[in-house]
């Protein structure tokens, strides 16, 4: 049963605030920050199944925008705000300081979630808060768009790519290479970028959860 299951107003800015759907349940053991990109939001219909096995496991989720309506509609038209990796991570950075501040998540380890862009939005974050993200998983992600930040990631990351997903596989391998942190490159065998074929989404899932719950003291090592 959740204790918190609300919409919350994130402030991220002096005159920018963004949604977010926060659901935490009875003794969670960690929270888990979604960073959607690509021109997605909280309302992804991969990202909220893959939240909702999560909870199963006894971890929170938080949802949230990373781009107000205004900047949303922009983005629509231009992709340009979707590919603005300093400006997501920076959001998301502003996001686990606002968790920190607050009564009911302030105590939970903070693990991250990205999917396309958003896993190189995660990626930055991680960088600049070492001391509050516990682990992060990227699904069809483009770490490589972090840059140097990604050789500056101290948590454990966990890189899920579709065995189909050629290019994107690629680009995983190059920036795990510029990782220094603790990571795996898990391979879901016949999936596609958006994991549409029968069981891929949920062994994301399954594998995502299982790396969260490995990593929720600060000094656990890699999965074996």
């Amino acid at each position: 049963m959740a204790v918190i299951s609300q919409m919350v107003a994130i402030p991220v800015g002096a005159a920018t605030t963004l949604t977010g759907d926060l659901i935490v349940p009875d003794m969670a053991s960690g929270l888990v920050v979604f960073a959607h990109g690509s021109g997605s939001s909280r309302h992804s219909p991969r990202n909220r199944a893959v939240a909702e096995s999560l909870r199963g496991t006894g971890l929170g989720t938080l949802l949230p925008d990373l781009l107000t309506e205004p900047e949303d509609q922009v983005d629509a038209v231009t992709a340009e705000l979707r590919f603005d990796i300093e400006m997501l991570g920076g959001r998301v950075v502003a996001i686990i300081d606002w968790l920190a501040g607050q009564r009911d998540t302030a105590d939970l380890p903070v693990n991250l979630f990205g999917a396309s862009t958003g896993a190189a939005a995660a990626l930055v974050a991680a960088a600049e808060r070492p001391g509050r993200v516990r682990s992060v998983v990227s699904r069809g992600g483009r770490p490589d768009l972090a840059g140097d930040a990604l050789g500056r990631v101290r948590a454990p990351v966990l890189l899920i790519v579709g065995g189909r997903d050629i290019e994107v596989l690629r680009m995983n391998r190059d920036a795990a290479e510029r990782l220094s942190a603790a990571h795996r490159i898990h391979i879901v065998p016949g999936a596609t970028h958006l994991f549409e074929e029968p069981g891929a989404l949920e062994q994301v899932a399954d594998t995502a959860g299982a790396w969260f719950l490995d990593h929720r003291v600060a000094d656990a090592g890699p999965p074996t």
